[in-house]
């Protein structure tokens, strides 16, 4: 690999890097300083390079990102054995979660990701045309619902986590029930526009009270941008209890209208739409019970409290968000 970097210098060492769910990383000592290799489990060379390229014009307009070191041939991507891998520079900094936010730092974060969606629709090419949006539909719930707590009963050796997981799965069951009628409508897909796709304590990098770097741009996409910043809140500001802390909440979307010039109504229908996807939703027990993946399994308790929760403060979280 370094072969392929010339100014990158010798190696002396290799550790991987622990947290992420998605991909492999390693922080990287050469004899020319550090760096953070990484190995992309998913995306092609074309892909991974347009990402790069998107963080590199990110950086002009004063985004704090952290592009790709250029290799000799002048490309962000190494391909070896059929992998794709980047070379970035090692940044020094940690993760803070809404936790270890002030509500002026929440409202900063708000700002933060408001600059990146409007400096992301002046890097980007133009958007594609709407698509017909389709929310999930509860009977196809009802039948996953089913099949989960199949798998989870049927465990030969059950602990504290399938117990959780099957009083949770019958109390969802219980809510779609009761909610089935909020569905939101088919129509026309929302406002659209360039996202980062992943935005969450895990990819954005702090040095102080200062964000220094937000990483792994390979969910950069098209997606309803308000929508974004709905799911960025509710992974930030969410208390290990499965409640959204409102206070820090409303600073940080006020913040986020403000700098990306959304409405308030957009960001009521997100709450909305989020809403009834995360009462949907339940990836991490299609990881466990399904793939046999149990990385997940630590945000389990929250996130799925959190759907709870939700559903009956929907008022109060859609005025934080909108009000």
């Amino acid at each position: 690999m370094l072969r392929r970097y010339r100014n990158a210098g010798e190696p002396i060492s290799c550790e991987p890097v622990a947290q992420g769910l998605l991909n492999r990383g390693y922080r990287l000592l050469t004899t020319r300083g550090a760096y953070f290799l990484k190995h992309h489990l998913d995306g092609d060379r074309d892909t991974i390079t347009r990402q790069h390229r998107a963080t590199e014009r990110l950086r002009t307009l004063g985004v704090p990102v952290a592009p790709p070191v250029e290799n000799t041939d002048g490309e962000t991507v190494a391909v070896i054995g059929g992998h794709c891998y980047a070379l970035h520079p090692w940044i020094d900094g940690r993760h803070r979660d809404g936790s270890q936010l002030s509500t002026a730092g929440s409202h900063d974060l708000g700002a933060l990701l408001g600059l990146v969606h409007t400096c992301l629709e002046r890097v980007m090419e133009p958007d594609p045309p709407a698509l017909a949006y389709v929310s999930p539909d509860p009977a196809d719930t009802f039948d996953l619902i089913d099949e989960l707590l199949s798998l989870a009963r049927g465990r030969t050796r059950r602990d504290v986590f399938d117990a959780l997981a099957e009083h949770r799965l019958m109390e969802r069951r219980d809510l779609l029930e009761l909610h089935a009628h909020r569905r939101p409508p088919p129509g026309a897909e929302p406002a659209t526009g360039w996202v980062h796709g992943d935005f969450h304590p895990l990819n954005l990098l702090y040095r102080g009270d200062e964000p220094v770097a937000i990483i792994d741009w390979d969910r950069l996409g098209v997606q309803p941008r308000a929508e974004e910043a709905v799911r960025a809140a509710a992974i930030f500001f969410v208390r290990p209890t499965g409640e959204l802390d409102l206070t820090k909440v409303r600073a940080y979307a006020r913040a986020y209208r403000r700098a990306a010039g959304a409405r308030a109504s957009e960001l009521a229908a997100a709450v909305h739409r989020v809403w009834w996807e995360r009462l949907n939703d339940f990836w991490i027990l299609r990881w466990r019970y399904q793939l046999d993946d149990r990385r997940a399994d630590p945000l389990f308790a929250a996130v799925s409290a959190l759907a709870v929760w939700w559903t009956r403060e929907y008022e109060a979280v859609r005025e934080a968000f909108a009000g």
